[in-house]
């Protein structure tokens, strides 16, 4: 074994005599004039989409790639060739992946490859493959931070991971699918010191303009906020499978179930399709809800909700000519509606937050009658007791409908382009606070709150009960039994790293 420190080693000595560690934000700070060296874990088709902004990065560079899934097999996603021309135009090769032009790309060998092309490295320079985080993290010493895009359900484990070898880390919604395993994410966060970065923070788009006219009493009190989705646009699965396919070549199954309990394989769980099961995914609220919500949650002051009280649909079968209703408590219904209580905190009273999905919204409100105009399929509402804001998913585009008032003109479109580059400041927070600049406004450490509630709504549609919750006490008062569902139980050796 060489005697002579590695990378990470140099850049961590020196950075010691520079500054003190607390400042550093961990021991894997990286000196401004080095490159990030950056593991990708998951090598799905949403890694795959969002690998271009990586790869051209002059601050990052990706090392090693981790999945447990080593060929292109299995994987779906919103179009059937439009992530394969899109990969092929990034490396500026027409034949990537020549005769497979009816497969989905995906997996490690692919991701690998793409990585490799696009650095034009020599395989043996290349970059290293992991079918196991663990193993990576065992063997890598030469690594700054990791990129999670996997399942929601190894989110947690693996974060937790990555942040006791002290590696910064940045990953996608949610933090966890269970809340008291993001509980541990965030605590680990705060105790390890490393930058972490949330994916789906975004700047508020027109939040502080919603803000400016609550405080200003344009709607009167506060009361209610409504936001809807069209998700799911995946299937949700109302019975388990019963068939029992062979598990594809390449594909660790047991890898990929992590610390969930074991189940025989079946392609309806994993890839695209996981999040609309409770052990594996976390719904609609956690796929869509964290980018609309995250800033409403900052700026309203919406702590631990007391009330959580779940209006679900439900599925029935026939068995023997007799109807009968199925017990669903492994999969997302197909539409819900859900109330959120808040209490009353500094500046505001309680608020009722409502999340609709599966094509559910609100009444329209008779003000759009003049117009005239139905509500959007998606979009967000801001009720007081004096009128009401009506605005895009995300708080875009806000309109004022004030009782007496004239409603505010209807704005223009706005700018894509503009809006894009306003919500893509993420990957240079992520970079800054790994140099030992600031932790990012999209830290882990602010993303309690939009956790909390994502995996309590989770628990009350999974029980299909009207929920009262102690945000104090991170217990359900009213169901005991629902309490289960707050926690995993963790398959041996893939218990949460304590830190």
């Amino acid at each position: 074994m060489s005697t002579h420190p590695n990378r990470r080693q140099v850049l961590q000595s020196s950075a010691f005599t520079i500054v003190p560690r607390h400042v550093l934000g961990g021991s894997a700070f990286v000196a401004p004039s080095d490159k990030i060296t950056l593991a990708c874990l998951g090598c799905g088709t949403e890694a795959l989409n969002e690998i271009s902004a990586l790869l051209r990065s002059p601050d990052i560079r990706i090392v090693t790639v981790c999945d447990p899934n080593k060929y292109a097999s299995g994987y779906r996603d919103w179009s059937p060739d439009g992530l394969l021309k899109s990969m092929r135009r990034l490396i500026d090769k027409p034949n990537w992946l020549a005769g497979a032009e009816s497969t989905i790309p995906g997996g490690r060998d692919a991701t690998k490859d793409l990585v490799d092309t696009f650095y034009k490295s020599e395989p043996s320079a290349g970059v290293t493959a992991y079918a196991d985080y663990r193993e990576m993290l065992a063997k890598e010493k030469d690594l700054n931070a990791v990129k999670i895009m996997t399942p929601d359900h190894i989110h947690g484990v693996a974060s937790l991971a990555c942040m006791k070898a002290r590696l910064h880390v940045m990953m996608h919604k949610p933090v966890a699918n269970r809340l008291l395993e993001g509980k541990m994410v965030i605590d680990g966060a705060r105790k390890s010191g490393v930058a972490t970065h949330f994916l789906a923070w975004n700047n508020g788009f027109g939040i502080p303009q919603i803000k400016q006219w609550i405080d200003a009493g344009e709607i009167g009190t506060l009361r209610e906020i409504h936001n809807w989705t069209n998700r799911p646009v995946w299937p949700q699965y109302t019975t388990l499978p019963a068939d029992r396919p062979d598990v594809p070549r390449g594909f660790d199954w047991d890898l990929w179930l992590g610390p969930e309990s074991p189940r025989p394989y079946h392609g309806n769980y994993t890839h695209m399709v996981f999040r609309g099961w409770y052990d594996f995914g976390a719904g609609t609220m956690a796929d869509m809800g964290h980018y609309s919500l995250w800033q409403v949650f900052n700026t309203f002051n919406l702590g631990g909700p007391t009330v959580i009280e779940p209006l679900v649909s439900h599925h029935c079968g026939l068995r023997d000519n007799a109807a009968f209703r199925i017990r669903n408590d492994f999969a997302f219904p197909t539409a819900s509606i859900t109330r959120f209580r808040y209490p009353a905190a500094a500046g505001r009273g309680a608020v009722d937050l409502f999340w609709y999905d599966g094509g559910m919204k609100p009444p329209t409100p008779e003000e759009l009658d003049i117009e005239p105009k139905e509500l959007p399929i998606e979009a967000m509402m801001f009720r007081g007791d004096k009128g009401f804001i009506l605005a895009g998913f995300r708080g875009e585009s806000p309109r004022l409908f004030a009782n007496g008032k004239k409603p505010t003109p209807i704005p223009p479109p706005e700018n894509r382009k503009r809006a894009e580059t306003e919500a893509n400041p993420a990957l240079q927070h992520f970079i800054t606070a790994a140099r030992g600049g600031a932790q990012s406004p999209g830290s882990f450490l602010n993303a309690w709150p939009i956790t909390e509630t994502v995996n309590l709504w989770a628990v009350a549609l999974r029980t299909g009960r009207r929920l009262v919750y102690d945000p104090t006490a991170l217990r359900i008062t009213n169901v005991p039994e629902a309490n289960q569902y707050l926690s995993r139980q963790y398959r041996p050796g893939w218990e949460p790293a304590e830190l």
